[in-house]
């Protein structure tokens, strides 16, 4: 499945993603949205990236002994593309990749993602999550997509329970 999407979505040459931000994922004391230097991606003609659903779980369960929120375990990290199995516990703030189309395949759970509109940040609280206002609202669950455009919004305000789902992130080819 993992293939067929990267496929799908990257015919063609894709620009270099130097600055495409590993947000803490992994790294100690690294913020979200801290730009790290990412590792090349294979040269074409290498062999294909695997990992097993096992071990994307193992990942998820270790990453979640520090966190309630939000884990990831990674896919495939590169300075093309970047590929992970998140899960959210609760909803967080909004957010948007300059640069980078999205698209969040649902594996497990259900919640509501908002895209588009405007970002607002709460006023006098640095701490307050952002939202989005005047943005698309819309129901997701298990084997839904969603492909947020670069620089868009996107927020996931309600999670029922916990939801899971493929991040792939990318510069779309034009």
């Amino acid at each position: 499945m993992l293939t067929l999407i990267l496929t799908a979505l990257m015919l063609g040459p894709v620009p270099q993603l130097g600055a495409i931000p590993v947000q803490g994922r992994g790294n100690p004391g690294a913020g979200r949205g801290t730009p790290q230097e990412a590792p090349p991606a294979p040269a074409p003609g290498s062999p294909g990236t695997y990992k097993s659903s096992q071990e994307l779980l193992d990942a998820l369960k270790t990453a979640s002994a520090n966190t309630t929120e939000m884990v990831s375990s990674p896919v495939s990290n590169t300075d093309q593309y970047r590929v992970n199995l998140v899960h959210r516990s609760k909803p967080a703030g909004a957010i948007a990749h300059p640069g980078n189309t999205e698209l969040h395949y649902i594996t497990e759970g259900s919640g509501t993602i908002v895209t588009g509109g405007t970002i607002v940040r709460p006023a006098g609280s640095a701490a307050a999550a952002a939202t989005i206002e005047n943005g698309v609202v819309k129901h997701v669950t298990k084997g839904d997509v969603i492909i947020i455009p670069a620089n868009t919004p996107h927020w996931y305000k309600d999670v029922e329970g916990s939801i899971t789902y493929l991040e792939v992130r990318f510069v779309a080819p034009k």
